[in-house]
């Protein structure tokens, strides 16, 4: 079946259409057709048969002009009488003719002698001979005198109106369908985090109509929500930064001492621990989607890897550029391999593209994840004896944060066994 709602639809006008022809098209050939071409056809060898019989019973008549002339004036056939000889070896039966058997059939039933027809070809006019005592007769007929000729333009003006009918849905369909698809592709894009098309609004059958208000509803209330959330966290976000640095100031002045040290880490983690929940509350922001050059950012990743004395090496197969937002895909890789960092020596990255998907996996040979585990980590705040999704604020948020991000853009992060014997992240979002 196909997958689009088009096709679909189209299957469900089209098959119907082809039963119902298929059906009455069966009907006309099986009862009128053959009905009508036996009728003509039994006429037909009724003729010649009458034909016959004069000859039988006026043998004296050598010349055979009244005959002839009898059989062209009041019958319509074109006869001749040849010498006796024998009949030509049968034709080639044709796969499908009514015709020719019926035909067959009906000599042999009314005249009961020794004959051969000749029906195959585009040929107007039929040849039939009759093996009599001593001649041979020819007869010349009309094919339309004992077939329903008319059988073709039926069948050419019923799948001429059929394929009008099938040209028509289309273009219907096609109108009722492109709401449908716009409205899919509005939803998508809003999925994905980009802007939904600025062409777009509800059009259509009613149905599909409340869809597209309930869509433009429903994308008008999250964004009002995230406007909100995004206003709360910029007013905690700096009050909070405001009374730290209050802090920080104030164990400046009290000079050192470990006490003074021993505060102003609990300040350093406080503060750690405050980026972190503003960063997973705060998402990918209201970044738009532009051009990234993905070699660039695992260039940047590399140098990171360097300082920390691990070796970080990548390939990306096929187009550098991709369309992401900047800085919600950069903080995804960078949690990501930073989270590798801490627990590995040696960090692999390849980046592919297939199928209309960007597919980036992330191997590491360090002690990877239990396979029960590989699902917990990605929930905020969940933690792991060793656990490799802390990062710095050791709040937890480090792997949650990077999946929250994929799917932002429409694709998603899972965990798996590495080649290199630790752990591979695949990053699988669309191109």
């Amino acid at each position: 079946m196909p997958q689009s709602l088009y096709g679909r639809s189209l299957i469900i006008i089209i098959t119907p259409m082809v039963l119902l022809q298929s059906v009455v098209a069966f009907v006309f050939m099986e009862r009128h057709w053959q009905s009508v071409t036996q009728r003509l056809s039994t006429a037909v060898v009724r003729d010649v048969s009458a034909i016959v019989s004069i000859i039988e019973t006026y043998p004296q008549d050598t010349e055979y002009e009244t005959i002839t002339r009898i059989a062209r004036e009041k019958f319509a056939l074109n006869i001749s009488i040849l010498p006796p000889a024998p009949l030509p070896p049968p034709n080639p039966k044709p796969f499908f003719s009514i015709l020719d058997g019926i035909l067959s059939q009906q000599i042999t039933r009314q005249i009961n002698l020794p004959f051969w027809i000749d029906t195959v070809g585009d040929s107007n006019l039929l040849e039939i001979r009759i093996q009599l005592d001593n001649n041979i007769l020819r007869v010349f007929v009309r094919r339309n005198r004992a077939y329903a000729s008319n059988t073709q333009i039926f069948l050419l003006w019923m799948t001429g109106t059929s394929l009008v009918l099938i040209i028509i849905s289309i273009l219907f369909l096609r109108n009722q369908i492109r709401p449908i698809q716009k409205l899919a592709e509005a939803a998508e894009s809003f999925g994905k985090g980009r802007s939904v098309p600025g062409d777009f609004r509800p059009r259509g059958a009613q149905e599909v109509r409340r869809a597209g208000v309930a869509f433009l509803e429903m994308r008008e209330r999250i964004e009002r929500q995230i406007e909100q959330r995004t206003t709360m966290l910029a007013g905690v976000s700096h009050d909070l930064r405001t009374i730290l640095t209050r802090f920080k100031l104030q164990l400046a002045l009290l000079g050192k001492s470990s006490e003074v040290d021993e505060l102003q880490n609990d300040v350093d983690d406080m503060q750690n621990m405050l980026e972190g929940y503003v960063n997973f509350t705060r998402g990918d922001g209201d970044e738009e989607p532009v051009s990234v050059n993905l070699a660039d950012v695992l260039s940047r990743l590399e140098n990171e890897a360097e300082l920390n004395d691990t070796r970080l090496t990548y390939k990306v197969n096929g187009r550098e550029q991709i369309q992401v937002k900047p800085g919600a895909f950069t903080r995804l890789l960078s949690n990501l391999v930073s989270n590798a960092i801490k627990h590995a020596d040696k960090i692999d990255i390849v980046a592919s593209h297939r199928g209309g998907w960007l597919s980036i996996h992330i191997d590491d040979n360090g002690n990877g994840i239990p396979v029960e585990n590989r699902e917990d980590v990605f929930k905020p705040f969940y933690r792991l004896d060793e656990a490799r999704n802390q990062d710095d604020s050791g709040t937890g948020l480090g792997l949650a944060i990077a999946r929250d991000i994929a799917h932002a853009h429409g694709g998603d992060i899972t965990l798996d066994n590495s080649p290199m014997g630790g752990l591979r992240a695949t990053i699988k979002i669309p191109a």
